[in-house]
């Protein structure tokens, strides 16, 4: 087992990002001062913060410090120091070097954009560097075109048709509780429509995501599309968006529906082209299913068309995903993100199957770099980007996107600088405050438990919301 024993500092959270970067099994002892990685070897390692200096070290050994002529806070500067001494140990590095945080793009702007910054002080690897700027700066762009007064809206739709092996979201298997359904749309329109008549403005944004929105029968679906057109404020600039997921919950009528009521902008993701992964995922839909709907959509007049896919897939190699990237390039969407495998938290695989610890998909990294390039080579460019633990080989998420196409609630959502607000369970609404303070507020998560509280939860938003200039 390795131990950290921390001594003179309380950093234990940064530290203990980086260790779960090497090793599972973490642990922490606060009250003892030690971080222990129960897949570690038998070290002992001093993390010790004297005289406002960084000493890192092996227990019995002297502690030196060493001055690269690097300048960060204490906090930043023990996770930093750590992974260096974990690089030296193992041999191993990792694409973000010492950044742990959701938000790379942040660290970037706050380096106002120099890629070299960012490696020399944060041990970043070049190419991350480099994506991390550039998405960076075409965040920053996006983000002029959200009004900072402006109100963003999240409608939560938490359930699928079935649970894929590598998701643990709160969404549940519809298909065990189908009569959840109409009680939950009666619920979520309920909510919207008691909330929304305190809104003063029009909403900049909306994005009805989940789970699987389209889950829904055509009665409820075409219900709660109408519900949000008519409660929430809209002008000619909101954007509207729909994740109609998974192509088995789609058909005709839903596809009209939203058309119908405006929407411009959908998300058919796939994950995967290839329909053996697919079934061994526990998704019931093939590749095919998955080209029929999106040509169908196009027919109907979408002109805005995100699809998701996910690297490092534990059913698949480095080349069954590029093959899949560029068979979703072929259809030419608008939007195609691109998710790196991670463990959540309650998913049937493992973390020993996301992290990849045997290297048995070493390849992962090198496809997620070869894809970026093919993806800017055929006219995507990123716009955001976010991290998440135990994410296999240290990778990130990135939205790349046509130019005019990017999606404007991902940025206000991801860059935590406008104010969302969140219908449905598991929804969290955040309130940005003059100065960029920052403030949540979050909804119960048991669908069943807010269907029974719908009216106490809007209460509590609106009086979050009290004061602002959104309601």
């Amino acid at each position: 087992m390795l131990v950290i024993k921390v001594i003179g500092h309380e950093h234990f959270y940064g530290l203990t990002d980086v260790l779960r970067l090497f090793w599972g099994g973490i642990s922490e002892k606060r009250d003892e001062g030690l971080i222990l990685a129960s897949e570690g070897p038998d070290i002992t390692i001093i993390s010790e913060v004297r005289d406002g200096k960084v000493y890192t070290y092996l227990e019995g050994k002297k502690a030196v410090y060493e001055d690269d002529g690097v300048d960060l806070p204490v906090n930043r500067e023990v996770k930093r120091v750590l992974y260096k001494k974990l690089v030296e140990l193992t041999g191993r590095e990792f694409p973000w070097g010492s950044l742990t945080g959701i938000r790379p793009t942040l660290v970037a702007l706050e380096e106002n954009l120099n890629p070299e910054a960012l490696s020399s002080k944060y041990l970043v690897r070049e190419d991350k560097a480099e994506l991390a700027c550039k998405t960076a700066a075409r965040e920053s762009e996006i983000l002029k075109v959200i009004p900072e007064d402006s109100l963003n809206v999240y409608v939560g739709v938490p359930f699928c048709p079935t649970r894929c092996e590598y998701c643990s979201f709160i969404s549940q298997d519809i298909v065990k509780h189908m009569d959840r359904l109409p009680p939950y749309e009666d619920a979520l329109e309920r909510e919207i429509k008691l909330v929304s008549s305190h809104i003063t403005k029009p909403v900049k944004t909306i994005y009805m995501g989940g789970g699987t929105p389209t889950v829904f029968g055509d009665k409820e679906f075409e219900k709660i599309i109408r519900a949000i057109k008519e409660y929430l404020p809209m002008d000619s600039t909101t954007e509207f968006t729909v994740e109609a997921g998974r192509p088995d919950t789609l058909n005709d009528f839903k596809l009209d529906v939203m058309r119908d009521a405006g929407i411009e902008r959908i998300c058919i993701n796939p994950q995967t082209m290839n329909s053996e992964t697919l079934s061994k995922l526990g998704r019931s839909h093939t590749a095919t299913d998955v080209v029929k709907m999106f040509e169908l959509a196009r027919k109907k007049g979408f002109g805005n068309i995100n699809m998701d896919l996910i690297a490092g897939l534990k059913y698949e190699t480095a080349d069954d995903y590029i093959d899949s990237l560029k068979k979703v390039i072929d259809l030419g969407p608008d939007n195609i993100t691109i998710h790196t495998l991670y463990k959540k938290r309650r998913a049937v695989m493992t973390r020993d199957d996301v992290m990849d610890r045997d290297g048995t998909r070493m390849g992962t990294d090198e496809a997620v770099r070869e894809g970026y390039i093919i993806l800017e080579d055929n006219g995507y460019e990123p716009y955001y980007m976010y991290r998440q633990k135990d994410t296999g080989h240290g990778l990130e998420n990135t939205g790349f996107a046509r130019k005019g196409k990017e999606c404007l609630y991902n940025v206000a959502m991801m860059t935590d600088k406008r104010s969302v607000l969140s219908f449905g369970a598991g929804g969290v609404s955040k309130r940005i405050f003059d100065g960029g303070r920052l403030e949540r507020c979050p909804c119960i998560k048991d669908a069943m438990g807010y269907i029974r509280s719908v009216e106490q939860m809007a209460e509590r938003k609106i009086a979050f919301f009290e004061g602002s200039q959104y309601l």
